[in-house]
Protein backbone atom coordinates (compact mmCIF):
# COMPACT_ATOMS: atom_id res chain seq x y z
CA UNK A 1 0.00 0.00 0.00
CA UNK A 2 1.12 3.15 -0.38
CA UNK A 3 1.23 5.61 1.96
CA UNK A 4 2.91 8.79 0.66
CA UNK A 5 1.63 11.02 -2.01
CA UNK A 6 2.21 13.80 -3.56
CA UNK A 7 0.06 15.09 -5.89
CA UNK A 8 -1.57 18.26 -7.42
CA UNK A 9 -5.22 16.95 -7.29
CA UNK A 10 -7.29 17.74 -4.04
CA UNK A 11 -8.33 13.96 -1.88
CA UNK A 12 -11.14 12.76 -0.36
CA UNK A 13 -10.77 12.55 3.47
CA UNK A 14 -13.10 9.73 3.87
CA UNK A 15 -11.96 7.46 1.10
CA UNK A 16 -8.02 7.85 2.03
CA UNK A 17 -9.45 6.86 6.00
CA UNK A 18 -11.35 4.10 4.65
CA UNK A 19 -8.20 2.90 2.34
CA UNK A 20 -5.98 3.28 5.12
CA UNK A 21 -8.13 1.11 7.68
CA UNK A 22 -9.18 -1.52 4.96
CA UNK A 23 -10.28 -4.55 6.35
CA UNK A 24 -8.19 -4.73 9.63
CA UNK A 25 -9.53 -5.32 12.80
CA UNK A 26 -6.94 -4.51 15.19
CA UNK A 27 -7.51 -0.66 14.62
CA UNK A 28 -9.01 0.56 18.45
CA UNK A 29 -7.90 4.40 16.75
CA UNK A 30 -7.77 6.34 13.58
CA UNK A 31 -6.56 9.88 13.67
CA UNK A 32 -6.31 12.87 11.58
CA UNK A 33 -5.11 15.92 10.35
CA UNK A 34 -6.32 17.86 7.45
CA UNK A 35 -4.69 21.43 6.81
CA UNK A 36 -5.83 24.23 4.78
CA UNK A 37 -4.73 27.13 2.75
CA UNK A 38 -5.43 30.81 4.94
CA UNK A 39 -6.82 33.06 3.07
CA UNK A 40 -5.06 35.94 5.82
CA UNK A 41 -1.73 35.48 7.62
CA UNK A 42 -0.65 37.59 10.15
CA UNK A 43 1.55 39.45 7.66
CA UNK A 44 -0.87 39.53 4.76
CA UNK A 45 -4.19 38.84 2.78
CA UNK A 46 -3.26 35.86 0.80
CA UNK A 47 -4.85 35.01 -2.56
CA UNK A 48 -2.50 32.15 -3.26
CA UNK A 49 -0.14 29.32 -2.18
CA UNK A 50 2.18 27.48 -4.60
CA UNK A 51 4.18 24.48 -3.22
CA UNK A 52 7.06 23.15 -5.05
CA UNK A 53 9.39 19.66 -3.87
CA UNK A 54 12.05 17.59 -4.90
CA UNK A 55 9.87 14.14 -6.22
CA UNK A 56 11.44 11.18 -5.19
CA UNK A 57 13.15 12.80 -2.02
CA UNK A 58 10.00 14.39 -0.52
CA UNK A 59 7.92 11.05 -0.40
CA UNK A 60 11.33 9.31 1.15
CA UNK A 61 11.68 11.91 3.72
CA UNK A 62 8.04 11.44 4.66
CA UNK A 63 8.44 7.39 5.00
CA UNK A 64 11.23 7.79 6.81
CA UNK A 65 8.95 10.48 9.39
CA UNK A 66 6.30 7.87 9.22
CA UNK A 67 8.70 5.01 10.35
CA UNK A 68 10.23 7.51 13.12
CA UNK A 69 6.65 7.68 14.02
CA UNK A 70 5.60 4.06 13.93
CA UNK A 71 8.72 2.79 16.52
CA UNK A 72 8.05 5.80 18.99
CA UNK A 73 4.24 5.90 18.85
CA UNK A 74 3.73 1.73 17.99
CA UNK A 75 1.45 2.91 15.32
CA UNK A 76 -0.30 0.06 12.97
CA UNK A 77 0.56 2.26 10.27
CA UNK A 78 0.35 5.72 8.39
CA UNK A 79 -0.96 7.85 5.44
CA UNK A 80 0.62 11.37 4.41
CA UNK A 81 -0.99 12.84 0.79
CA UNK A 82 0.46 16.15 0.64
CA UNK A 83 -0.67 18.70 -2.52
CA UNK A 84 1.58 20.59 -4.37
CA UNK A 85 1.13 23.26 -6.94
CA UNK A 86 -0.78 26.41 -6.76
CA UNK A 87 -3.91 26.10 -4.16
CA UNK A 88 -6.65 28.81 -3.27
CA UNK A 89 -8.09 29.89 0.44
CA UNK A 90 -9.93 27.32 1.60
CA UNK A 91 -8.47 24.53 -0.16
CA UNK A 92 -6.77 21.19 1.39
CA UNK A 93 -3.03 20.92 1.54
CA UNK A 94 -2.89 18.21 3.57
CA UNK A 95 -3.66 14.75 5.09
CA UNK A 96 -1.93 12.84 8.06
CA UNK A 97 -4.13 9.34 9.36
CA UNK A 98 -2.28 7.29 11.53
CA UNK A 99 -4.02 3.73 12.58
CA UNK A 100 -2.97 2.67 16.47
CA UNK A 101 -4.13 0.60 19.07
CA UNK A 102 -5.09 2.74 20.99
CA UNK A 103 -6.34 7.10 21.01
CA UNK A 104 -3.11 8.55 23.16
CA UNK A 105 -0.91 6.78 20.48
CA UNK A 106 -3.14 7.67 17.47
CA UNK A 107 -3.42 11.92 18.79
CA UNK A 108 0.13 11.76 18.96
CA UNK A 109 2.19 10.05 16.20
CA UNK A 110 -0.55 12.41 14.30
CA UNK A 111 0.76 15.38 15.97
CA UNK A 112 4.17 14.36 15.65
CA UNK A 113 3.62 13.46 11.93
CA UNK A 114 2.58 17.00 11.21
CA UNK A 115 5.23 18.52 13.56
CA UNK A 116 7.32 16.83 11.59
CA UNK A 117 6.16 17.66 8.10
CA UNK A 118 6.33 21.74 9.11
CA UNK A 119 10.01 21.66 10.28
CA UNK A 120 11.30 18.90 8.02
CA UNK A 121 9.24 17.85 4.46
CA UNK A 122 11.16 18.97 1.62
CA UNK A 123 8.86 21.46 0.17
CA UNK A 124 8.92 25.36 -0.43
CA UNK A 125 6.55 27.57 -0.30
CA UNK A 126 5.12 30.88 -2.06
CA UNK A 127 2.77 33.40 -0.94
CA UNK A 128 0.96 35.38 -3.31
CA UNK A 129 -0.74 38.39 -2.11
CA UNK A 130 -1.65 42.09 -3.23
CA UNK A 131 2.04 43.56 -2.60
CA UNK A 132 3.20 40.47 -5.24
CA UNK A 133 4.95 36.67 -4.53
CA UNK A 134 7.20 36.07 -1.63
CA UNK A 135 8.76 32.85 -0.42
CA UNK A 136 7.71 31.59 3.21
CA UNK A 137 10.15 31.24 5.18
CA UNK A 138 11.63 28.17 7.80
CA UNK A 139 9.39 29.47 11.20
CA UNK A 140 11.61 29.20 14.87
CA UNK A 141 7.53 27.92 15.75
CA UNK A 142 8.08 25.03 13.65
CA UNK A 143 11.29 24.32 15.08
CA UNK A 144 10.58 24.88 18.34
CA UNK A 145 6.95 22.23 17.75
CA UNK A 146 9.47 19.71 16.71
CA UNK A 147 11.91 20.25 19.93
CA UNK A 148 9.33 19.19 22.20
CA UNK A 149 9.65 15.45 20.44
CA UNK A 150 12.95 15.71 21.12
CA UNK A 151 14.37 16.26 17.66
CA UNK A 152 16.23 19.00 16.54
CA UNK A 153 15.76 21.11 13.80
CA UNK A 154 17.51 24.55 12.65
CA UNK A 155 15.20 25.12 9.24
CA UNK A 156 14.68 29.05 10.90
CA UNK A 157 18.34 29.72 11.58
CA UNK A 158 19.19 28.92 8.06
CA UNK A 159 18.74 30.49 4.39
CA UNK A 160 15.30 31.60 3.61
CA UNK A 161 12.91 31.04 0.80
CA UNK A 162 14.00 28.49 -2.07
CA UNK A 163 16.31 26.02 -2.30
CA UNK A 164 19.34 26.55 -4.88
Amino acid sequence: MVRVRIQEADFDVGAELAALQGARTDVGAVASFVGCVRGHTRDDDVSALTLEHYPGMTERSIEQMIAAAQARFGVLDARVVHRVGRLLPGERIVLVAVLAGHRHDAFQACEFLMDYLKAHAPFWKKETTPEGERWVDARVADDTALARWGVASDNAGGAPGRPA
